[in-house]
């Protein structure tokens, strides 16, 4: 049997990890595969279990609703629950360990890397594990007053203070406010999900709309940041980049990240 790593969740089929993934194995031409695996949040536990006594598997990519649950069956030693508080990657430590780590932050932050947010406003949408990776990278990049829309609002407030950002947390139904950087850190707009209702009608001219949500590529909050001419960034973009560096974890070795452009084509295919 050849080694493996997957990525589990619920709902799963919409995942385009195994597209990225597979891509790359096959550009490197190495001799492993990589999956998709429903898993429902009842049944986690017993995923990890059964998974931790095959010699095959490399580890996992955590997507919702696991995210936080996950911390739970693997070792922490980076101290995730302490920092961003949820993960996307389990991966074998050099001690045989089953460790949790989230690679989220580092790949929602590499498109908007020469952005400078420095004292900017910001508006996130959405509380759940993706936000506390765009969180974290924001409280670290010196970002200005930070508006945190949720259906929750106080829960939303509770992940301000955790990342000691200065801002608001409010309602979905609020306006918004005119931030820099608009992103969509929710699973509002994605295949089977309800459509996110925002009117982008505050922000500057100069503003950027993030979308973390990958399917469909072209959601209705990108449709209406284009329409308005504003700079957007969608959700492959995040998506590649936190695969790349899981897949360096599972695999041991980098992907051939000159060949993006050929990924995405296959991607929107």
């Amino acid at each position: 049997m050849k080694p493996y790593a997957e990525v589990i969740g619920d709902p799963i089929a919409h995942s385009k990890s195994p597209l990225i993934h597979g891509f790359w194995l096959d550009q490197l031409g190495l001799d492993a595969e990589y999956r998709r695996f429903h898993v429902k949040p009842d049944d986690l536990r017993a995923y990890f279990e059964s998974r931790r006594t095959d010699p095959h598997w490399r580890g996992c990519n955590v997507t919702v609703p696991h995210k936080l649950a996950a911390l739970d069956h693997v070792a922490d030693p980076g101290d995730v629950r302490g920092s961003i508080g949820a993960i996307n990657t389990v991966f074998r430590g050099e001690g045989g360990d089953w460790i949790g780590t989230n690679t989220d932050s580092a790949g929602f932050h590499a498109p908007i890397a020469g952005l400078d947010l420095t004292k900017q406003p910001v508006a996130v949408i959405g509380a759940g594990g993706a936000a506390r990776a765009i969180l974290f990278a924001l409280s670290r990049l010196g970002v200005g007053r930070v508006t945190l829309l949720n259906r929750n609002p106080l829960k939303a407030a509770a992940l301000l203070s955790t990342f000691g950002l200065k801002g608001d947390a409010l309602p979905l139904t609020a306006p918004l406010p005119a931030a820099k950087l608009l992103v969509n850190a929710s699973t509002l707009g994605m295949t089977g999900q309800p459509p996110l209702e925002i009117d982008l009608a505050p922000l500057p001219e100069d503003a950027v709309v993030y979308d973390a949500v990958y399917a469909p590529i072209e959601t209705p909050l990108l449709a209406q940041a284009h329409a308005r001419g504003l700079d957007t960034v969608d959700g492959l973009e995040m998506l590649v980049g936190q695969a790349a560096l899981a897949f360096e974890l599972f695999f041991g070795v980098a992907p051939p990240r000159d060949r993006d452009d050929a990924l995405r084509e296959r991607l929107l295919a």
